[in-house]
């Protein structure tokens, strides 16, 4: 008799629950998450509320992973400034750590697809948080460019790139892109937070404090894991290293993986040396420290924007036609950048400018690798591109601390990154958007 009422007390409890996670659901996400057309779901309310529950916790979990680590840039004077060091030396720290990202980022998204992606967020945020902390604890410059590889693991593991693989596969291809901008907008939110608040911080309590409170920070991410736990699954349980090795070894051999390959490298190098470099920029012109972190919040701001736009065209028209079209007109707007006189109005139209085209390569190049290579191991694939991304993240926010500390100048490398925007526009035009031989094997396989 007492189990007989302990259990309905539970199956009560349950359906509060799911009620909750179902009130919650409507009430934040409103008309933005929602049931997405042409899912296959259960006819039950729980299948439902669990797709928008994920979405839900994917786009919290982006908008927290994401936002500082993406504003580091506002942290290079103080510290440059305070602890006597050249600017190559934090540079080189947030370089070592865009690279450690991006070799993390494929051995991350191997993970996730074997065992799901819960586990592989859940460390990336206790590593990052701890990266973090430490960033604000050491004074020696050999120590701090160290901290890039924590940081950089934890961030592999626990930023936007691993959520939108894990959204991707939820959900039906007619809204693949949709779904994708929406979770790069949710990063682009916390670009916008973070940059203000952190310059905030450290008027307020220093930056040593505001690191280390930053790394606390990041376990805010861990009740969110629930949510996206339930709905993402792991696609390639029952696959061992060597079916691994022969996707990898298909999918470079196709033309069109290699161009999105070597294409999103320039997006890195551009997203690394502007925020690492352009409140530095900034102040070295004689404008206030705060037009700098206000430059990069505008970036952020502007990119919810840009990856929603994003994410829509590549609903309506061809993928590799807009990322072209993005990439040449990054080059663009950077030319005119630093053609015209600088001043505060110049900076925030630049800003607002490159928000639009920040991020919004991300739903269309990850959208392309889902279309040609297919799901069963997108994570992996997917994160092998971002390795790329972030080997130009490293060069460009090395190479931008290098070249200023020899020549005090950073107009080479604003030619140089309107040089590889117009060859990433050309870069991208050979893709053949159609399912390529790893995905018609997958196809054929299902049926």
């Amino acid at each position: 008799m007492m189990l007989h009422r302990t259990g309905g007390r539970l199956r009560a409890r349950n359906g509060h629950y799911r009620a909750y996670v179902q009130l919650i659901c409507r009430t934040v996400s409103g008309s933005i998450i929602r049931p997405v057309a042409g899912v296959p779901m259960a006819s039950n309310d729980t299948k439902t509320v669990g797709l928008n529950a994920a979405i839900f916790g994917g786009c919290m979990i982006a908008f927290l992973g994401f936002g500082f680590a993406a504003t580091f840039g506002v942290f290079l004077a103080p510290m440059s400034s305070e602890l006597g060091w050249g600017r190559e030396t934090f540079s080189l720290s947030v370089g070592v750590q865009a690279l450690v990202w991006g070799f993390s980022q494929p051995i991350a998204g191997a993970i996730a697809d074997r065992y799901g992606t819960a586990r592989v967020l859940a460390f990336g945020a206790i590593c990052a948080g701890i990266g973090f902390a430490l960033r604000g604890m050491t004074t020696d410059p050999i120590a701090f460019i160290l901290t890039g590889i924590l940081v950089g693991a934890g961030t592999g593991a626990a930023s936007f790139p691993i959520v939108i693989g894990a959204l991707g596969k939820i959900v039906s291809p007619e809204r693949r892109s949709f779904i994708l901008g929406l979770g790069t907008a949710a990063a682009s939110l916390g670009m916008f937070v973070a940059a203000p608040t952190a310059t905030m911080m450290i008027s307020a309590i220093g930056w040593q404090t505001a690191l280390i409170a930053i790394g606390f920070s990041f376990t805010l991410i861990l009740p969110f894991l629930i949510f996206i736990a339930r709905a993402s699954k792991p696609t390639a349980s029952g696959s061992s290293a060597g079916d691994f090795g022969r996707a990898l070894s298909i999918a470079f051999t196709d033309r069109s993986y290699l161009c999105l390959f070597f294409g999103f490298f320039v997006c890195g190098f551009h997203v690394a040396f502007i925020q690492t470099h352009l409140p530095a920029f900034v102040v070295d012109l004689g404008l206030a420290a705060s037009i700098g972190a206000w430059s990069l919040a505008l970036i952020g701001l502007f990119n919810i924007a840009g990856s929603f736009l994003s994410g829509w065209s590549g609903q309506k028209y061809s993928k590799k036609g807009v990322l072209s079209g993005i990439y040449f007109v990054r080059a663009l707007v950077i030319a005119a950048f630093i053609l015209v006189p600088v001043s505060e109005v110049t900076v925030l139209i630049f800003s607002a400018l490159m928000g639009l085209l920040w991020l919004s390569t991300v739903p269309l190049t990850m959208g392309l690798v889902a279309q040609t290579q297919g799901l069963k191991f997108f994570s992996t694939l997917a994160g092998l591109v971002f390795l790329s991304h972030q080997t130009g993240g490293f060069v460009g926010a090395w190479l931008g601390g290098r070249i200023y500390d020899v020549t005090q100048d950073y107009t080479p490398m604003w030619w140089a990154a309107v040089v590889l925007g117009l060859l990433a526009a050309l870069i991208h035009l050979p893709i053949r958007e159609e399912p390529g031989a790893l995905a018609r094997a997958e196809l054929s396989s299902n049926s």
